[in-house]
């Protein structure tokens, strides 16, 4: 898995914050466990439930940040689109749009941060400057033109 320096610097933020939370639950667990009673009650409940979410998301994370390879140059030589490149595509000849291809886990289209495992991103890797790809959409089959690649 490839991650951008930026990507791979907010999962790490998170997880410090999901050990963080892991933490707090912990405590808030301890306080409200009553040892004489046999039957828990519901707060506490709810709260290993909400801990035992917090734990598998800091698993995942971890994992990830294992398993990745941070990006530094995003071009080649041969100036071919990558995770971690930024391109302007003209959307069937009319809107200019640019997006940042980024790996799943950085993905938010919000931002123009788009997955390279999304029908657009697979569709751009290994594309090069003026290459036309087509990707069916929502609206219909969409020609998208490379107009340039940062």
């Amino acid at each position: 898995m490839y991650l951008t320096q930026e990507g791979y610097d907010k999962l790490n933020a998170q997880l410090i914050d999901l050990k963080s939370k892991s933490d707090r639950l912990i405590t808030q667990i301890e306080d409200v466990a009553q040892p004489d009673e046999s039957c828990e009650d519901g707060l506490a409940t709810q709260l290993k439930e909400e801990l035992e979410v917090v734990n598998d998301s800091i698993d995942k994370i971890e994992s990830a940040l294992k398993m990745s390879e941070i990006i530094n140059d995003t071009k080649s030589s041969t100036n071919d689109i990558r995770v971690g490149s930024k391109v302007k595509i003209k959307i069937s000849g009319k809107t200019e749009k640019e997006f940042h291809i980024v790996s799943e886990l950085e993905a938010d289209p919000s931002k123009n941060m788009i997955s390279d495992l999304s029908p657009l991103g697979q569709a751009l890797l290994g594309k090069v400057l003026n290459d036309e790809v087509q990707v069916v959409a929502p609206v219909g089959k969409l020609t998208y033109k490379i107009v340039s690649i940062y």
